[in-house]
């Protein structure tokens, strides 16, 4: 599988974002709206019972027991630099596929809540902006705009590359 991905590479704030419209999966974490491309999703989930792995980074919340297989879950509010998710009625998991190298692996990041899936239109797009400094902005294919709002298009792969990349340190991980 290598060289495949959920999300074609757009270049820089620039370039043109409109061969992305298609189907997202849309998601809150705290008061935004974000999206995913809907072939990257394999599943949503109520919450389950979530196993801590000693020694895991804070991103990381365990690991879940899915109809039998072992799914590592990750926090995506950590993974985009805000406060752990506290749980509610809403709190749900995404099981993605996470492209890796040659392969796939199936992922569980943590929401707050579920929207909708939205089909969007090209012209609904616009790249990501350019903050410059120490904003990264990887993780973001695309700002959508529909009906009125927001919503900030994730590439996952990069998303949960970030946390992977940022140095953390042993002080990082959960005991």
């Amino acid at each position: 599988m290598k060289g495949f991905s959920h999300m074609p590479e757009s270049a820089s704030g620039t370039a043109s974002v409109q061969h992305l419209a298609g189907k997202y999966l849309t998601f809150r974490l705290g008061c935004e709206e974000y999206g995913l491309p809907i072939l990257a999703v394999r599943e949503i989930i109520t919450m389950l019972d979530i196993t801590p792995v000693p020694g895991s980074q804070r991103h990381v919340r365990g690991v879940i027991n899915l109809r039998g297989k072992i799914i590592p879950v990750s926090d995506l509010r950590v993974e985009l630099g805000m406060q752990a998710a506290t749980e509610s009625s809403d709190t749900c998991i995404i099981v993605v596929d996470l492209i890796r190298e040659d392969s796939v692996a199936e992922i569980g990041i943590l929401v707050d809540a579920v929207s909708e899936v939205l089909d969007i239109q090209p012209e609904e797009l616009e790249p990501p902006p350019v903050f410059g400094g120490d904003i990264d902005t990887r993780a973001l294919t695309a700002i959508a705009r529909c009906n009125g709002e927001v919503k900030l298009l994730l590439h996952i792969e990069r998303a949960l590359k970030l946390s992977m990349d940022d140095g953390s340190t042993e002080n990082d991980r959960i005991d």
